[in-house]
């Protein structure tokens, strides 16, 4: 795609802008660093342009706050603050999500990941947002505890200019089928290859 040209031009009937417009599912999955990173990476670009932006973490604990959460709820602050960019949530499955606060074991977790789900659903619906950054949402498909026909037919037909992008390794083939944009990060070396632990502000 030569200076942002697309490759191809579809007899579609849409013009131009009403194409480039159009809400997009991304998937960042595959074995590489960096699939969450840009996807909040995506968040500070919508943020940017005033978009409600709508983060929903499905594996990491509560407790671990990224400087990636610092920053954009910062970022949401300043916007109830002074107006500028756009609204911010952050909600996290880890001990309970953030509109529940219902503590969680590990045989609860499937139905956390059930729960936040259905809470997403509903959002979708309601066109609450205009970019979901669902994090490490592959696994709970992975694993069953969420099925992934009702994640695509739910993600296909969604109304609306709302954006969505999943992150994880492993994405299902029907998650893939439903995406505009899949990106798959291939590790090619690691530190922790090299017994090197996280780092602030690389993995933090």
């Amino acid at each position: 795609m030569p200076k942002g040209q697309p490759t191809v031009v579809p007899d579609d009937q849409l013009t131009t802008r009403q194409r480039r417009n159009r809400p997009l599912v991304m998937v960042h999955t595959g074995d590489g660093k960096g699939k969450s990173t840009a996807a909040f990476g995506l968040a500070l670009r919508g943020w940017n342009q005033g978009w409600s932006i709508g983060v929903f973490q499905f594996v990491k604990s509560a407790k671990w706050r990224i400087g990636e959460q610092a920053v954009l709820e910062r970022l949401g602050a300043l916007h109830e603050q002074e107006g500028v960019g756009g609204p911010v949530e952050w909600h996290k499955m880890g001990s309970g999500w953030s509109w529940s606060r219902k503590a969680g074991s590990e045989d609860e977790h499937a139905a956390a990941a059930a729960e936040g789900w259905a809470e997403i659903k509903r959002r979708l619906a309601a066109e609450t947002h205009t970019l979901y950054v669902l994090d490490e949402f592959t696994y709970p498909i992975h694993w069953g505890w969420v099925d992934a026909e009702d994640v695509a037919s739910t993600l296909a037909d969604r109304p609306g200019q709302q954006h969505v992008v999943i992150t994880g390794r492993r994405a299902h083939p029907r998650l893939l089928e439903v995406a505009d944009l899949v990106t798959e990060m291939t590790k090619v070396r690691h530190p922790m290859d090299a017994g090197q632990k996280g780092q602030r502000g690389i993995e933090w």
